[in-house]
């Protein structure tokens, strides 16, 4: 027998809610045919949000039960429904993966292999630019949230608003390696702040925070990967001191 599902949704000249476009593919991948109606006006929804006392659309009706919203219909199908409020350590993780598949692709174009020390480089200096770029989408947000950690923003305020252009700006400068004395010693600060200031956070203190490693908005726990965003900071600006001076050597690829 067939199953068979109702879901009413707003498709108006002006806009098509995009929940209850999903909410219909979910049902038809599951194997429902799908009545679908649609709340064509302002007037007809709010009719239909009143008739049914509900706040929202979508909803779905099966067998003649309302499920409810997008949400509510994932819930009725077993599937997971996303937390906002949940800790997650995603957004780290893709930017680590992303960087690591353009250093290596870099390497790949200029070396003829994706491994290479070069790689090794750019991921480090590809890392800090888009970790800072992400900072840098809201700086303000990033600020406040990092005023609840660093050791050094708690005394000197406007060091927040300034760590995203000093962390962008030394990941850039290594990228091309050009002006060794001033990316790598900036690293070198930043770095080595934030991670004293995260040990002590988290390690020591004890304390549950939000990192603001990806930018203000994020649900990202402070912790292991934020102590090593900072202490991968580190240990390129050694390297790059160690290459540029210590070997009289040029960085990044040379």
């Amino acid at each position: 027998m067939k199953k068979t599902a109702t879901l009413y949704r707003m498709v108006m000249p002006g806009h098509v809610c995009p929940w209850g476009l999903k909410a219909r593919h979910l049902l038809r991948s599951r194997g429902y045919q799908v009545d679908d109606r649609w709340l064509e006006t302002r007037e007809e929804t709010d009719a239909f949000k009143a008739e049914h006392d509900v706040r929202t659309t979508p909803q779905t009706f099966i067998d003649g039960n309302r499920i409810g919203g997008y949400d509510d219909l994932r819930r009725f199908m077993g599937l997971k429904v996303r937390d906002p409020d949940a800790t997650t350590y995603t957004p780290v993780v893709v930017v680590f993966l992303t960087t690591a598949v353009m250093a290596a692709m870099l390497s790949l174009t200029v070396h003829g292999t994706p491994l290479t020390v070069p790689a090794a480089e750019w991921f480090i200096a590809l890392s800090m630019m888009v970790l800072g770029m992400l900072k840098l989408q809201n700086v303000d947000g990033f600020s406040t949230m990092f005023l609840n950690y660093d050791l050094l923003a708690k005394r000197w305020v406007p060091y927040g608003k300034i760590y995203p252009f000093a962390e962008f700006g030394a990941g850039a400068l290594m990228v091309a390696g050009v002006l060794t004395w001033l990316s790598a010693p900036v690293a070198l600060l930043i770095g080595g702040i934030g991670a004293v200031s995260v040990f002590k956070a988290v390690y020591l203190d004890k304390r549950e925070l939000k990192c603001a490693c990806v930018g203000g908005d994020s649900n990202v726990p402070l912790g292991f990967l934020s102590l090593t965003e900072n202490l991968m900071m580190i240990a390129m600006a050694v390297w790059m001191l160690v290459m540029e001076y210590g070997s009289g050597g040029a960085a990044m690829g040379m």
